[in-house]
């Protein structure tokens, strides 16, 4: 291996604000910094709201990775909820060839798994409400089966279960997505079907078991006293919660530095184990009852959860007002100009806005395989406050600007609207989406506002063609009566403020009826296109030319003279005369012509010069006494 060569390494993620997942970030980072790495990480916030479509979203950002680009790939699929997205994910490092790291899955054996003992520490919470507590009735919220921590925990309470002659209740066991929402869920589940209250709830994670310890509050079961509950994990959250949590220690941050460290040792040559396991350890607590002596400082601990509230305030009024902005954007810059505005708050070095070239286009159902295959524009990039721009990048390239240096960490979040996918933003050198629980709001108001705008795009584009069509003939493509009407108006009244002088020309094609019986309304079409057509070439760049009814049409003229009626009656009857020549049609395409001019005044409307118009034709038709052959 070349010893200037940048490794680059991709992680793929859901959910980085939470706590189990940034713990483990934490300690990729901290190798990412050490060793001069390159740290991707591809993340998601699937599963979080219960939208499929939206879901269908935010997973096309694990569809960008181009794993030809990366040395090595870290797997925090536990994370990810979706079944078959994790299988894809799987399937494309397997095919990519290169080396893997996965976490508490050994479904795998070709990929190297960094394994924290689940079932040995679950093992021992059980067995320590059963023997110590005298717990009989015990329920269980479980994490999803797809997941393979979930199964080993779930495995472990059946093993302890039976091993302690306790049978298992399968209605006492709520399967959940490891989401805290899943807590209170399970609670309020095994409320409405009239459960008894058990001796203990056993967690499959601190996310759970907290929101399962609030929601029995709501109905007057205090923990620990009525009933007890356990976690696995022992976050922050959890250790400083009243009561504190009985859980799993877990070194999670050391997790994810042997991780690297392992994806190092693959790239140099060597060959480690394929299982590295880590230790986890129960820390019993106040909510089975036990006194702990590991809870933290109350000093320390008010003033950091002072501290979350304060920055959480403040990024709740930021991102209102980020909001409100968007929502008053009615192009895309400005919406890239609210967004370059908000970027200082995200504290990070770099940022860049990348959109799929086709984003404005039409709402189709796209495939978010595809998404970004037809290329990107980076709109937007912000570095240490410089500005700049990309028109157009492949999506396999990922980066709008190549990283020329080692220990950057970037994190890729998706843009969509519903399961359209839109784009993706990089964040490089900034932990905004770990730190802050609003990264997920944050990016939603970035797609809705975009999506707003693209249909704000399609809108005016269909008003401007129905206008059109309100004011234009879609035979002739001239002005139609309304159209007519609405130019020649303002015009009109012009001319009567500088008393300039004014021609309306009336023209009526002769023989329509002859045609159309004789040879079909199409060929009366094509008729009355090539007469509309004839007095275009025949009229001024500067006359108003309208198709007034049927086969009849109607020029305007200012600053115009009784010889310039007589030239245009005459030119028009050259370009038909050439017309009927070309075409070589039965029939010959031919019309009256009748005009009035006279000084624009107030005494005269416009109305009543047309009518002139009309009765001068009419006039000049009459007199011809149908003498013209149309056969």
């Amino acid at each position: 291996m070349c010893n200037d060569k940048i490794i680059n390494i991709a992680v793929m993620v859901s959910g980085i604000d939470e706590e189990y997942q940034s713990d483990i970030i934490k300690g990729i980072n901290r190798f990412t910094r050490q060793n001069n790495v390159n740290t991707s990480y591809f993340a998601a916030f699937g599963g979080m709201i219960g939208s499929h479509l939206y879901d269908i979203g935010e997973y096309s950002i694990y569809n960008l990775a181009d794993y030809d680009f990366f040395d090595a790939v870290i797997l925090m699929t536990n994370t990810i909820c979706d079944t078959g997205i994790r299988e894809n994910i799987i399937d494309s490092v397997r095919n990519s060839g290169i080396p893997a790291v996965i976490f508490d899955c050994s479904d795998y054996p070709e990929i190297f798994n960094v394994s924290i003992d689940n079932i040995g520490a679950m093992r021992d919470i059980i067995n320590h409400a059963i023997k110590f507590h005298s717990a009989k009735t015990l329920n269980y919220i479980s994490g999803p089966m797809s997941n393979p921590e979930a199964r080993d925990r779930l495995r472990a309470f059946r093993e302890v279960m039976a091993e302690n002659n306790l049978d298992v209740d399968e209605e006492r066991i709520y399967y959940g997505e490891f989401r805290s929402y899943d807590g209170k869920a399970a609670v309020e589940h095994f409320m409405s079907i009239g459960q008894s209250v058990p001796d203990a709830y056993i967690c499959a994670n601190d996310a759970m078991a907290l929101t399962a310890v609030s929601t029995l509050e709501k109905y007057g079961i205090k923990v620990p006293d009525d009933t007890i509950v356990t976690g696995f994990d022992y976050t922050y959250n959890a250790k400083n919660f009243t009561p504190a949590l009985t859980s799993v220690k877990r070194p999670l941050e050391e997790a994810g530095y042997k991780a690297c460290q392992t994806i190092m040792d693959i790239i140099n040559g060597d060959v480690p184990e394929n299982t590295i396991k880590l230790e986890a350890a129960p820390v019993f607590s106040e909510s089975c009852g036990c006194r702990c002596d590991e809870l933290s400082n109350i000093t320390e601990y008010k003033k950091r959860t002072y501290k979350k509230i304060e920055t959480d305030n403040e990024n709740v009024h930021m991102l209102n007002i980020f909001a409100a902005k968007l929502a008053e954007t009615e192009t895309s810059e400005d919406c890239f100009n609210v967004i370059k505005e908000f970027i200082p708050n995200l504290e990070c070095e770099k940022f860049s806005l990348c959109l799929s070239s086709d984003w404005q286009e039409s709402f189709i159902e796209n495939d978010p395989e595809y998404a970004f295959s037809s290329g990107m524009t980076a709109p937007l990039i912000w570095e240490n406050g410089k500005v700049s721009s990309i028109d157009y990048f492949s999506g396999s390239e990922m980066y709008p600007k190549e990283l020329e240096s080692g220990g950057n960490i970037s994190f890729f979040l998706p843009i969509h609207f519903r399961e359209r996918c839109l784009g993706y933003y990089i964040i490089t050198n900034g932990e905004f989406g770990i730190y802050s629980l609003f990264c997920h709001t944050f990016s939603m108001n970035i797609g809705n506002s975009l999506e707003n705008i693209r249909k704000l795009i399609h809108i005016n584009k269909a008003m401007d063609e129905l206008n059109r069509l309100y004011v234009i003939d879609p035979l002739c493509g001239i002005y139609n009566r309304n159209g007519f009407i609405n130019i020649v108006d303002t015009s009109f009244n012009d001319c009567v403020k500088e008393h300039r002088k004014i021609m309306l020309t009336f023209v009526d094609m002769d023989g329509l009826k002859f045609i159309n019986d004789n040879y079909g309304h199409n060929e009366g079409d094509f008729a009355i296109k090539k007469l509309a057509e004839a007095i275009v070439e025949a009229a001024r760049p500067d006359s108003v030319c309208a198709r007034f009814g049927g086969d009849e049409f109607v020029i305007f003229n200012k600053n115009i003279s009784e010889k310039d009626a007589e030239a245009f009656s005459r030119k028009l009857t050259r370009k038909l005369d050439s017309k009927n020549e070309i075409f070589n049609k039965p029939y010959k395409i031919s019309a009256s012509v009748g005009s009035i001019t006279a000084v624009a005044s107030e005494e005269i409307t416009l109305f009543n010069l047309i009518q002139q118009a009309d009765d001068a034709m009419y006039e000049i038709k009459k007199s011809r006494k149908n003498s013209r052959s149309f056969g």
